[in-house]
Formats: C-alpha cells, sequence, structure tokens
C-alpha cells in the first residue's frame, strides 16, 4: 500500500475531511486537512506529497471499513471476543495485510470505537465515494453481516444498524436479505451468493451467474485501482461465485 506508506511517514499535505478524515488523522497520529483548504496547502509549498485520486478512494475503503466495523461491533454496548476474532480473520485472511497495516487497522478501529462520530456519518462518507460501484458496496455489506453475526446471531440493534447500512448504500432488501442467509440461515446459501432464490429458474440462474461473474472478474476489479488487499477479497467473492453455481447446477442437474 504505497499510500499506507505517505500517512504513517506523515508526508502528505492533505487526505479526506469529514468524520473518516478525524479518524484516521487520530489513527496516524497528525493532522489531515480537506484538499479544499487552499490556505494550508498554500503555506507550505513543495513541503508536502499529496495522494492519487486511486490512492484517496483506497484510504476511504480503509478506514471506513475499520470505523464502520468498530461501530457495529460495540452496537450492543461490548465487543464480544468472537467479533474481534472476525475483524482479525478478516485484516489477516481476507485482506492480508501486513503486520505494520494490521496495527494501523487497528488503530482505527479503536479511534472509531471512542469516536463521537456515528456509524451512519462513516457510511455516508463512504457511500459519496463508491456509489457508481456497487460491488464494492456489496463486499462492505458482507463483511459488516459477517462481523456482526460472529457470536452466532445478529441482534436487534446490529440488525438496525445494518439496516441503515442498506438505506444509505441503496441496497436493496432482496439482496440484503439473501447476503444475510450467509451467516444466518434463513434460505440456502449458494442461492443467496448468486443473489436468487430457489423459485429461480434455470435460465435466471444462469443469467444472475453471467452477470456476477462479469461484475467480479479479477481483471475489472483490479482496474478500480484497488490495493492489492483489497483485489484478493473481492477475487475470494468470485470464487464463491463460482463456487455457488456448481453446487447449484449439481443440486438441479443442469
Amino acid at each position: 500500500m504505497s499510500w499506507l506508506g505517505k500517512m504513517i511517514g506523515g508526508t502528505i499535505g492533505f487526505a479526506l475531511g469529514g468524520p473518516l478524515g478525524a479518524v484516521a488523522g487520530a489513527a496516524f497520529g497528525h493532522t489531515f486537512v480537506d484538499k479544499k483548504e487552499q490556505r494550508y496547502l498554500s503555506s507550505s509549498p513543495g513541503t508536502h506529497e499529496s495522494l492519487s485520486s486511486n490512492e484517496e478512494a483506497q484510504l476511504v475503503f480503509f478506514t471506513a471499513a475499520f470505523s464502520m466495523l468498530a461501530k457495529i461491533s460495540k452496537a450492543d454496548g461490548k465487543i464480544s471476543q468472537n467479533e474481534i476474532s472476525a475483524v482479525e480473520t478478516f485484516m489477516r485472511q481476507d485482506l492480508q495485510l501486513d503486520l505494520n497495516s494490521q496495527q494501523t487497522a487497528i488503530n482505527i478501529f479503536r479511534q472509531a470505537i471512542d469516536s463521537n462520530e456515528s456509524f451512519d456519518a462513516f457510511a455516508i462518507q463512504f457511500y459519496s465515494v463508491f456509489k457508481t460501484q456497487p460491488n464494492i458496496i456489496e463486499l462492505m455489506m458482507d463483511v459488516l453481516l459477517r462481523v456482526s453475526a460472529a457470536d452466532g446471531d445478529i441482534s436487534n440493534k446490529e440488525e438496525a444498524i445494518l439496516l441503515s447500512a442498506t438505506r444509505i448504500f441503496n441496497y436493496s432488501n432482496a439482496n440484503y436479505t439473501r447476503l444475510k442467509s450467509k451467516y444466518v440461515r434463513e434460505t440456502n446459501k449458494y442461492y443467496a451468493v448468486l443473489k436468487c432464490d430457489e423459485t429461480s429458474s434455470n435460465e435466471e440462474v444462469k443469467k444472475q451467474y453471467r452477470k456476477l461473474v462479469t461484475e467480479y472478474h479479477p481483471d475489472k476489479i483490479e482496474a478500480k485501482g484497488l490495493p492489492e488487499e483489497f483485489i484478493k477479497f473481492a477475487n475470494d467473492k468470485f470464487k464463491d461465485i463460482q463456487e455457488a453455481y456448481e453446487n447449484i447446477k449439481k443440486e438441479r442437474g443442469i
């Protein structure tokens, strides 16, 4: 993560404003200012390095993910060991973060827990950057659900936050129900992955499979400018889609 080195070293002149900027600034130990604050930028010409647009998007994703996970983990008043383990699994296995990046993620998580900002504030800023990328929205909803269900069930307070996320992200109730069933048994998880159900025709299943394979193809995800750790996470989603389709084909004898 080239942008992460810039954050840790404090060599950037600005990154992002808003609630995510406040959390990131506290986590990295130095102040970020919004790039619109020209007075700051002009006061020290040539002394700071800026982030590219892709790097800024990466920073938003990284900060938003661990900030929102912190808020939803604390939703019922305490953070359980199972929830901590789920976040650690996300860091180490899904994102394959190195030790420095893991520590940065932990710092962001801790800062967000104590932040006066709400889950919704973080979610709104995240959505403002990724609203035209539904597959990124899907990945974020997936990990939020996974951590929420880490204790074996989703509490009413966690559910309220998740439903708030669906509204902010313009994520349909049908997609939410199907995604939720991966972690809380409601319907066949393979149909949930393909965003269809057991009443769908063979042609509908095939059509949905082809659509998702196109959206989550590794080449297309890489073109979004995400860091390789998040590309790995998206590639796992691609594998889940293929596995789900193979299981449904076998079940239906397609």
